[in-house]
């Protein structure tokens, strides 16, 4: 007779930092160092990725853009790690959720909208934007971002990357190489995991027997943080302290956000089969965006009215970029080869030579 496995109990039970209720007052005792000003572009980068959620899903049923995974519900874990970032020495590494933190470093919204076409210049990154390319294999990328770090510490840089994934990438190999391998290092990286709750359909209480996934750094040699991933203060405090910590040379460090996925896991999804209203419907109260439409309310800063006036503003950027990778020439058989190697391998130049050969044919 076989025992049966004993799962852990939902992860309620392990208690995350917080700094902003869902009411939009501060958690007693707590004060954000986000000036007013950086939270009001935080909510409007918190816009685009919910925004750009709703045409991109309209799109994809048109049959003009590809699989797409939203964001919708995990805008502050986004966010809140990439405002904690310079652009000018940092780099991001993201799986498929993060066009908001993408955007916020540098990255053309048209480039990141062009990908989802299937378009070859979807997936160049511009050389001077500290970005690797959306990775849709899980945790495929963390390896790379370890090597990015390890690269910052050899230059002698002070460079930080922030690497995303999701609960479900920390099944994988390739995590936890990366971690094990950083820590070693004690590389400049931080390990951003964005616990929705959800690896497509299976339930985070399946997916580890640990009580967070933020304990696994102590066997890597490095701390770990769990943070309310719906909070944009506490997820900006987080990474900021981390990335300081990583800046400074004293290494990486895991910041689990536990958050939500209020959506489909992707445009091929029906999370309806497997997760049920009341969940989602208990998640929905605690929408990162709405608590922080209401702190800058209460202070003052940003009422209503601006607050669509800010959306109105974001709508009207995301359809000019749209438009601009609509208006993009479709790309040719040639672009095959472009874009591979700095310089023709003699396998790939033939093989251009053939395609050309057989093109004037």
């Amino acid at each position: 007779m076989g025992v049966e496995p004993q799962f852990p109990p939902e992860l309620g039970e392990t208690e995350p930092a917080s700094m902003l209720n869902p009411d939009g007052t501060l958690v007693a005792g707590q004060k954000t160092d986000m000036p007013p000003d950086q939270i009001v572009a935080a909510l409007r980068l918190m816009l685009l990725g919910r925004i750009f959620d709703r045409r991109a899903f309209s799109l994809q049923r048109q049959g003009r853009f590809g699989t797409y995974s939203p964001v919708e519900g995990q805008e502050a874990s986004v966010v809140g790690a990439a405002v904690s970032l310079d652009p000018e020495r940092d780099w991001v590494a993201p799986q498929y959720r993060e066009m908001a933190a993408l955007v916020r470093h540098g990255l053309p919204l048209e480039n990141f909208a062009m990908y989802f076409m299937g378009h070859p210049n979807g997936g160049r990154i511009p050389e001077d934007v500290n970005v690797l390319p959306v990775q849709i294999a899980l945790a495929a990328q963390l390896p790379q971002a370890a090597g990015v770090a390890w690269a910052l510490q050899r230059q002698g840089s002070d460079g930080v990357v922030v690497a995303f994934c999701g609960d479900g990438a920390t099944s994988e190999g390739d995590f936890h190489e990366a971690c094990n391998l950083a820590g070693v290092l004690r590389a400049p990286i931080v390990f951003v995991v964005q616990n929705n709750g959800w690896a497509i359909s299976t339930p985070r209480r399946i997916q580890s027997a640990s009580a967070s996934f933020a304990v696994r750094g102590v066997g890597y040699g490095f701390p770990g943080v769990l943070v309310d991933g719906n909070d944009l203060f506490a997820v900006e405090s987080a990474v900021s302290s981390a990335v300081a910590r990583a800046r400074a040379g004293d290494g990486p460090t895991i910041v689990e956000t536990l958050t939500y996925r209020m959506g489909a896991h992707n445009t091929a999804d029906d999370p309806t089969r497997y997760r049920s209203e009341e969940e989602r419907a208990a998640w929905g109260e605690r929408d990162p965006i709405t608590r922080v439409k209401r702190y800058l309310a209460a202070e003052g800063v940003l009422d209503d009215a601006g607050a669509d006036a800010l959306a109105d503003e974001v709508e009207g950027e995301i359809e000019t970029a749209l438009q601009h990778a609509l208006d993009m020439a479709p790309p040719t058989a040639s672009d095959l080869f472009d874009h591979t190697f700095a310089t023709d391998s003699p396998r790939l130049a033939a093989q251009r030579q053939a395609w050309a050969a057989a093109a004037e044919s």
